[in-house]
């Protein structure tokens, strides 16, 4: 474990200090204390326990009443799982997105989903003369996006009803306001198993998208391929919706989930 700089800004030694404790917490194989942490940081026993105090109250790690030694929390294992999920999508749909890139000739994106939309994974840039495409890392809304629309169908009810308990956002003219228009548009979506989102997050984009599903059967995540209106109609062609389709499927399967994908649009 690499030592405390005294070069860094103390906003930014705090910073560091705080994630090595937390990674020699991870690589421990009991529980450390205070001292044990000071002398494998090489600082001192006040500088690791205020760092402990912060770490504890924000759920990270976790002290033991008897012993007073620290481990890992609640809060840090599930981001470490929710890391390696995601990781383990992306990882499993790497090559059905490239033979539907090659298949499509459009851009491709892997979704998750997430508490304010769908995050973007990874994408795969098209092959058409003008290039459309989602950068990862950003967040498409639930009701104007291809990818949000089709969670919104697919994703358990609760989940669905605190989600449109909130005002319904306009991007554009063609974005759905309607409450009972959307709720109808959802029932279709999951009839034929697919959204789309033509004009409605931005004018003259259109995307396609499939749920991908986990071993139980519930939504993990969202597979789209997207272009300009004139590349993706609305209905999209047979041949986009079945190698979109086929694409998902195959993810969901290597997911572990058994059966076919929802909607009948083989």
């Amino acid at each position: 474990m690499p030592k405390i700089s005294s070069e860094k800004t103390e906003g930014i030694q705090s910073v560091v200090l705080a994630l090595s404790i937390l990674e020699t917490l991870g690589k421990a194989r009991n529980h450390l204390g205070v001292t044990a942490l000071a002398e494998s940081l090489g600082t001192t026993k006040s500088r690791i326990h205020r760092h402990l105090q912060t770490l504890v109250q924000q759920g990270y790690i976790v002290q033991s009443p008897t012993t007073e030694r620290y481990r890992l929390g609640s809060r840090l294992i599930e981001l470490g799982n929710a890391a390696a999920y995601a990781s383990d999508i992306a990882s499993v749909a790497a090559q059905p997105m490239r033979a539907l890139r090659d298949a499509s000739e459009q851009a491709v994106i892997l979704g998750q989903i997430e508490e304010d939309g769908i995050r973007i994974l990874t994408t795969l840039g098209g092959k058409m003369p003008v290039e459309v495409g989602v950068r990862a890392g950003s967040v498409l809304g639930f009701t104007t996006s291809a990818q949000g629309k089709m969670a919104l169908t697919f994703m358990p009810e609760q989940n669905r009803n605190r989600i449109l308990s909130k005002p319904l956002v306009r991007e554009t003219a063609y974005s759905i306001t309607d409450m009972d228009v959307l709720t109808q548009h959802l029932e279709e979506i999951r009839a034929r198993g697919w959204a789309d989102a033509p004009n409605e997050a931005a004018i003259g984009l259109n995307a396609l998208s499939f749920p991908i599903l986990g071993a139980s059967g519930e939504l993990v995540g969202s597979l789209a391929i997207v272009s300009l209106t004139q590349f993706i109609g609305s209905p999209p062609s047979q041949k986009q919706v079945r190698a979109v389709g086929t694409a998902a499927q195959e993810i969901s399967n290597a997911l572990g989930y058994i059966g076919d994908l929802p909607g009948e649009w083989r």
